[in-house]
């Protein structure tokens, strides 16, 4: 990373030469809408904002990540491109020097930002920070009497926690492209997230077991070219190579079968050193193709089966395979990371493990407080990072309200513990299904909280975040925000079963039926139709692929409930053309069971019709494999509504048309499942 101090400063014209007058600039106005909050926003005195009718000129010296980045913004709002000139001071409106004898900021990580009406200037500490700087200004501009300008202020602004890394689940499913790989890396970026660690069990391709990472897999030369691209924009990749449990999608092989535990299990064995030599060039290679890299994450969360075999279950079995995983990476310059499950279980680990190791301590719960888990490694003298996540795995559309009290209250109590060097935010995939187009108001909450030194304000976040991140003013967006987060405590149940679940579950099933008996499933489908109202043909300027999947995750709830309605309804209409059948002189029993045949229409029609959605969602993530896997269950719905519309018309022929009977619901469904 460079390590020059630039002081960035633009000259801008008076009224005459492009501010807008002074009576359209102060209509309406509205505080800018950043993520993250900087921590220090204040108004500036001033004739005028600029105006942003022509477009800005930077010089050639700006950041050009950064520049990259606002540019690409400012163009899809509509603002016209600034674009490089001359370095003719005359010529400029953005004119870039270096003096770090002058101008440097007292925290290498922070930065000053002033706009006036004929001068904005940013000083940073470092080249990060110039980057950082830059993404604020790209937020900057707001919309006042019709035109684009840019709000006088003066910004004085510094991380609060240094690094601020998301953990993405590159193993479970949803594989990026290459392509979308690199868009998510630039939008982390433009959030001020300077980390990026893909978490990989078979991900990595492997020259001596080719087929462990396919159909999905990166090469080295594939994870190296993603490294070099993050840095660009100022993005650490920190790979996470599973390294002892979670290692199932290895171990079914049966080239390296033996080297598990249990029979084809999940975890490695310890005690069997051809585990060391499967890992050893397996983690060198990934090491290699991230170089250089201040961290490497060798996970080793949940070892469940770690006694269960061949291998006692001892503190000193776990610190021995930290030890010995931890030796195949760059001693004194990079450091290993692994999480905290087993250290909070046993904290003699923290007795027998490296003291450079940093601890990712990660809990996912809205819990009260987080303080034992921090207190445990800071106590013992180690660096930690704490780990919240983003409440999407097994959810139609994350839990945005668990996601944000976890980290509100984890990551606001782990700035200023000694050792604490950062945020390691979570996404993961664990029923293979869900989209991160999907997290973004989760990933972007975090970014906020552990980079403000406040929290994050809950009563205006979907207004700010909708505003900076799909870069429009309409409120309509925020309240989309609002509903899907208040749709997902409407489905709760005793115990508790993941949306996902329910969505697959033969509605017909009376233990499902009978969870959602207590549920306001009228209430989810009016909440979720308010969002398809607005959705449904909306498309913000910025981010719309995650609007999109916001609209395809009201149309799920929708679709849920619905699921759970006709599960009743169909069941009711047929139990009441059996209760006729033998009435006389009526067509009851006929209407009843042909309203009953059509709701297992609709559930196959609505299944239908989400799927190619689902598939475009999919695919502009993702690569195609791991689609057909989460088809089988589209498929399999729709058959099995379709079966039991054929069912249920074969009743209509067969039993009511030509004996005058109508057979139990189980005995006819019974065939149909």
């Amino acid at each position: 990373m460079r390590s020059f101090l630039v002081a960035v400063f633009v000259l801008l014209a008076g009224v005459a030469a492009g501010a807008i007058p002074v009576a359209a600039a102060t209509a309406d106005p509205q505080p800018p809408a950043l993520v993250p909050r900087p921590a220090s926003v204040e108004p500036a005195a001033c004739e005028a904002p600029r105006s942003l009718d022509r477009p800005l000129r930077f010089h050639g010296s700006a950041d050009h990540a950064g520049f990259e980045l606002l540019r690409e913004r400012w163009v899809a709002l509509g603002i016209p491109a600034p674009a490089y000139a001359s370095p003719v001071a005359s010529a400029l409106d953005v004119f870039v020097y270096t003096n770090p004898g002058k101008l440097s900021f007292p925290d290498p990580h922070g930065y000053r930002l002033s706009v006036r009406s004929n001068l904005i200037s940013i000083f940073p500490g470092d080249a990060e920070a110039s980057f950082d700087a830059m993404m604020t200004l790209a937020q900057l501009p707001e919309r006042r009497g019709g035109h684009w300008v840019l709000p006088c202020v003066e910004i004085v602004d510094t991380p609060k926690l240094r690094w601020r890394i998301v953990s993405d689940d590159v193993s479970r499913g949803p594989f990026p492209t290459m392509r979308y790989a690199k868009e998510r890396i630039r939008t982390l970026a433009t959030l001020k997230i300077n980390g990026w660690s893909p978490y990989m069990e078979q991900v990595v391709v492997d020259p001596r077991y080719p087929f462990v990472a396919w159909p999905n897999g990166w090469t080295p030369a594939q994870l190296h070219e993603l490294a070099v691209y993050a840095r660009r924009f100022h993005v650490t990749l920190i790979p996470e190579q599973q390294t002892f449990a979670h290692m199932h999608e290895t171990l079914k092989w049966e080239q390296l079968a033996p080297q598990a535990e249990l029979p084809h299990g999940y975890l490695l064995a310890e005690s069997d050193p051809a585990t060391y030599q499967y890992l050893e060039p397996l983690v060198k290679s990934v090491v290699a193709a991230t170089q250089p890299v201040p961290f490497v994450h060798l996970g080793s969360d949940e070892p469940i089966d770690l006694g269960r075999g061949r291998t006692p279950r001892t503190a000193q079995v776990f610190a021995d395979h930290v030890k010995r995983v931890a030796s195949f990476l760059p001693p004194g310059r990079t450091r290993p990371m692994i999480w905290d499950d087993a250290i909070q279980q046993d904290r003699s680990i923290l007795e027998l493990i490296p003291k450079n190791t940093v601890v990712v301590t990660f809990h996912y719960g809205a819990e009260k407080t987080y303080k034992p888990y921090i207190d445990t490694i800071a106590s013992a003298g180690f660096a930690q990072m704490v780990s919240p996540g983003a409440a999407n795995w097994n959810e139609i559309y994350p839990d945005l309200g668990t996601a944000y009290a976890n980290v509100g209250g984890f990551v606001g109590e782990a700035k200023g513990v000694r050792g604490m060097l950062g945020m390691f935010m979570t996404v993961w995939h664990d029923d293979g299904e869900t989209l991160f187009e999907a997290t973004w108001p989760s990933v972007a909450y975090a970014a906020a909280t552990a980079w403000q030194q406040g929290p994050v304000d809950d009563a205006t976040w979907h207004r700010t975040f909708a505003r900076a991140f799909f870069g429009t003013g309409d409120a309509r967006y925020a309240s989309d925000l609002d509903a899907l987060q208040a749709i997902r405590p409407m489905l709760r149940t005793t115990p508790s079963d993941p949306p996902d679940y329910l969505f697959w579950r033969d509605p017909f099933d009376p233990r499902v039926q009978s969870r959602a008996r207590p549920l306001d499933l009228a209430g989810v489908r009016t909440r979720a139709e308010a969002v398809l109202a607005h959705l449904w043909n909306a498309s913000p300027p910025l981010h719309p692929e995650a609007a999109a999947v916001m609209k395809l995750g009201a149309l799920r709830y929708d679709q849920l409930a619905r699921r759970l309605q006709i599960g009743k309804e169909a069941r009711d209409y047929y139990d009441d053309a059996r209760s006729h059948a033998t009435v006389l002189g009526t067509s009851q029993a006929y209407r009843s069971l042909a309203v009953a045949k059509y709701l297992c229409w609709e559930l196959r029609d609505g299944l239908a019709n989400i799927e190619p959605l689902y598939a475009a969602a999919w695919r502009h993530e993702s690569t195609q494999p791991g689609l057909d896997h989460m088809l089988a269950h589209y498929r399999i719905g729709e058959n099995d509504a379709q079966r039991c519309a054929d069912r249920i018309d074969g009743v209509m022929r067969e039993d009511y048309l030509r004996k005058g009977t109508v057979p139990p619901w189980d005995e006819v469904m019974s065939s149909a499942r």
